[in-house]
């Protein structure tokens, strides 16, 4: 990709898949988080297991492992990967009302799976508000964002310092 230039646009403007098909196959990894912020009671009863519609971080942890694998169905330009493994965990910090979610996705191919990861957590992310709206219509899924990635042309990783800011 040409600095300045977004990849998917031709040379007049209309979007495109990019073509892979050159690039040499190599392990990928991506790493993103999503965060979601509630009531102390909410967060308590997802901590315990205690809702409405039951366990909430195990519904939410296969619903982000799903949407991993049919991201390419969702995001119009992305491609369809074989992704060799993914993953969604969670932490609840029960007192300060958060959810955070996180999630691994790794594939060994020609483009990487940012995507994937982050597709991984928003819809986790959702999941989780679908499942306790019962109790709080008033939870935010404050952020998807991606942490790291490895493998291609080059390796990434967030600051810890831009998560807070």
């Amino acid at each position: 990709m040409n600095e300045g230039r977004l990849s998917h646009f031709d040379e007049h403007g209309r979007a495109r898949m990019i073509d892979v098909g050159a690039k040499k196959p190599g392990e990928r990894r991506a790493r993103a988080t999503a965060r979601l912020r509630m009531s102390a009671a909410t967060a308590r009863a997802i901590e315990i297991g205690d809702t409405p519609k039951g366990e909430v971080l195990g519904v939410a942890r296969i619903a982000g492992i799903q949407a991993a694998k049919r991201t390419a169905e969702l995001i119009p330009l992305a491609h369809p990967l074989a992704l060799t493994f993914v993953d969604v965990t969670a932490s609840v910090s029960a007192g300060q009302g958060l959810v955070e979610l996180t999630s691994e996705v790794r594939t060994v191919g020609r483009t990487g799976v940012e995507m994937e990861a982050m597709t991984a957590c928003a819809v986790a992310a959702l999941t989780v508000y679908d499942m306790v709206k019962g109790l709080e219509r008033g939870v935010r899924v404050e952020m998807i964002t991606l942490l790291e990635k490895s493998g291609g042309r080059s390796d990434w990783r967030r600051e810890d310092d831009e998560l807070t800011s």
